[in-house]
């Protein structure tokens, strides 16, 4: 399985945990989130990517938008970037 598909499954974990329905993880999740998105995807891209996902996670029954996944779309279908890595820290 080549890395972009990797991080496709990767993206699909992080938007189903997003989708947990406890108050309490959202809180701890939106910003995680936020720092995820940041360090999957670089620039200036990723950084509105964090944005957006932050305040997806923070608001009310917004949870159920893939934001990674999208992101991943976006990404690798509409601008056929290549991937470097998954995640870098």
């Amino acid at each position: 399985m080549t890395k972009k598909y990797q991080k496709l499954i990767v993206s699909i974990v992080l938007d189903l945990i997003g989708i947990i329905p406890l108050p309490f993880i959202d809180v701890l999740w939106a910003p995680l989130s936020s720092y995820l998105m940041t360090k999957m995807y670089k620039g200036k891209q990723g950084k509105i990517a964090a944005v957006i996902s932050f305040i997806e996670e923070a608001l009310p029954f917004l949870d159920i938008i893939p934001t990674f996944t999208i992101m991943w779309f976006y990404s690798h279908v509409i601008k056929k970037e290549e991937v470097e890595e998954i995640i870098t820290f």
